[in-house]
């Protein structure tokens, strides 16, 4: 089987020690394509040095924590580095991008501007969207009905509603490690009713780990790690598949099809 991470930081400094044994033990577990998605102008580069040396591919975008530091000369060196690397079949995406507003003390109305300047990027290079969601759906879905895109709301835990507003925009939703845990009642839920052809995995690895990586806040403060990364995914997509009544090669076939649709020049890299 073969399996697609549609989001994964490999870039961050939490892989820095043993980057191609993450890569190594990703391959060894069937997932054989990661997308990787820049935060900020800064790992631009990086992001698309790691997806051309392992045949991945990457997103570029400015992520909304990243924007309270952000200037605007960085939207200005993001178009300039979108219209440079547009001709670049591993580019599939503007990511990650979107609005957060967990994270107090953030600028919402920059994080909003922000948002629809990239969104209109991605109309204008023609490109789908990663978008982060955290709860900011509602804005999030104010902005999308202005622009004619579509893509991945990644690490997706709205209500039903609004899950239904996204895949009526096109939207394919993110699922990984949070849906792994038996009290994340509102995600599993999710992923056992939306459409079948709008579910995707993903890791966001080193983040969001799943269950049996997860550590209480006491092994955390004695220096125990519950780094995530992409070779988890088969088994973060069995849960899928307990949830949905498929079996694992369904889950594996429709998540990559619908990877493929939602990032169509991932598709080409397949054919």
């Amino acid at each position: 089987m073969s399996w697609i991470d549609t989001h994964c930081h490999l870039d961050a400094r939490e892989f820095d020690a043993d980057r191609q044994a993450v890569v190594q033990r990703a391959r060894a577990a069937g997932v054989h394509q990661i997308v990787l998605p820049a935060v900020a102008v800064w790992d631009f580069q990086q992001v698309r040095e790691l997806a051309h040396e392992h045949r991945f591919c990457y997103a570029l975008g400015i992520h909304p924590l990243c924007v309270d530091e952000a200037h605007d000369d960085d939207l200005t060196t993001l178009r300039a580095a979108l219209r440079e690397h547009i001709g670049d079949p591993r580019l599939v995406a503007i990511g990650e991008i979107g609005i957060d507003h967990f994270v107090e003390g953030l600028d919402r109305a920059k994080q909003e501007r922000f948002y629809e300047a990239q969104l209109k990027l991605a109309v204008e290079f023609e490109l789908p969207v990663i978008v982060h969601v955290r709860r900011s759906a509602d804005t999030l879905l104010k902005h999308l009905r202005r622009f004619p895109v579509k893509g991945i709301a990644h690490a997706f835990n709205g209500s039903e509603q609004q899950a239904q507003v996204f895949v009526e925009l096109g939207f394919k939703l993110g699922f990984g490690g949070a849906m792994t845990f038996d009290r994340a009642l509102q995600i599993r839920r999710l992923a056992a009713m939306v459409p079948a052809d709008a579910i995707v995995l993903e890791t966001d690895a080193p983040d969001i780990p799943p269950h049996w990586l997860y550590k209480t806040a006491r092994q955390r403060a004695n220096g125990e790690t519950s780094r995530n990364e992409p070779a988890q995914l088969p088994r973060i997509a069995q849960t899928l598949a307990e949830l949905r009544g498929w079996s694992i090669e369904d889950a594996a076939r429709i998540t990559t099809a619908n990877a493929h649709a939602a990032l169509p020049r991932l598709a080409a890299l397949a054919d």
